[in-house]
C-alpha cells in the first residue's frame, strides 16, 4: 500500500525510504528504522500496519539501497559496522523526521535491532522528534548517553538476547531513570528480534503485546 520516495538530508543530499499513509489527513507520523538486514518486506510491511493504525509511517533506508539476505549476517554485520551513526542519525534519520513534520504534524521514531540503537541516538540529537520506541537495540555512550536524550522513549527487550544482554538492558533502565528521563521499558520471554515475522525467533505472542503496546504509547504523544 506504499510507495517508495526520496526525501531531502539536511545537508541538502537526496536519502530515500517507503512512505506508507494514513487514510485520514494531517495524521501524526511515525519514521520506522529497519535492523541490520536493511530494508526488508517486513520493514515495509509495518509501515503499512502503522498507517492502518492512522500513522503516516515512512521507513528511512540506512544502507542506500542494500537489502541483507537473512542467510548472510557476517554481511549484515559488516553494514552495520560500516555505519556513520551520526551521519545516519543526524542527515539520513532527520532528514525522515523533518519530511513527515512538513506539514506541522507531531513525530515518533521506532527502530528494530540496529534501528533500535539509531533510534536512541536520534532521541538525543534530532530535536524535531516527539517520541521514541526502541525494539532489542542499545547505543554506544560514546555517541549518545541516556542523560542526552531528550523524549520520552518507550523500549522493548528480549531476555534471551545476547547483544542486548539483561544485564546491559538493567544498566539502561538505571542510567536513564538516574537521569530523570521518561522510560517505559519491557522485557519479553523471547530472543532478539522476536517481532520479525520472517525470522525463526518471531514470537508472535510477544510481537503482538509489544506492537499494541507502541502503538498506544505513539497514540498518547503524537496525537
Amino acid at each position: 500500500m506504499g510507495i517508495s520516495v526520496t526525501f531531502k538530508r539536511p545537508d541538502g543530499k537526496n536519502a530515500s525510504g517507503y512512505l506508507a499513509n494514513a487514510a485520514s489527513g494531517n495524521a501524526p507520523g511515525v519514521v520506522v528504522l529497519p535492523e541490520w538486514w536493511g530494508m526488508s518486506d517486513q520493514i515495509r510491511g509495518l509501515c503499512d500496519r502503522l498507517a492502518l493504525a492512522g500513522f503516516d509511517a515512512l521507513a528511512a533506508d540506512l544502507y542506500n539501497g542494500k537489502v541483507v539476505p537473512y542467510h548472510d549476517p557476517d554481511s549484515a554485520d559488516r553494514e552495520n559496522k560500516a555505519l556513520d551513526l551520526i551521519d545516519a542519525t543526524t542527515q539520513i534519520v532527520r532528514g525522515a523526521v523533518q519530511y513527515l513534520a512538513r506539514n506541522g504534524a507531531k513525530v515518533g521514531l521506532t527502530g528494530f535491532c540496529l534501528g533500535g540503537k539509531v533510534t536512541i541516538v536520534a532521541a538525543a540529537k534530532v530535536p524535531e522528534l516527539t517520541a521514541g520506541v526502541v525494539f532489542y537495540g542499545m547505543a554506544p555512550e560514546h555517541v549518545a548517553t541516556p542523560a542526552e536524550v531528550k523524549i520520552p522513549l518507550q523500549a522493548h527487550f528480549a531476555n534471551t538476547d545476547d547483544w542486548c544482554t539483561p544485564q546491559l538492558v538493567d544498566a539502561f533502565e538505571n542510567s536513564m531513570n538516574s537521569a530523570g528521563k521518561p522510560l517505559e521499558l519491557f522485557r519479553y520471554d523471547a530472543e532478539h528480534g522476536f517481532v520479525n515475522e520472517q525470522r525463526p525467533e518471531h514470537d508472535r505472542k510477544a510481537a503482538e503485546v509489544a506492537w499494541g503496546r507502541t502503538l498506544e504509547f505513539f497514540r498518547k504523544h503524537l496525537g
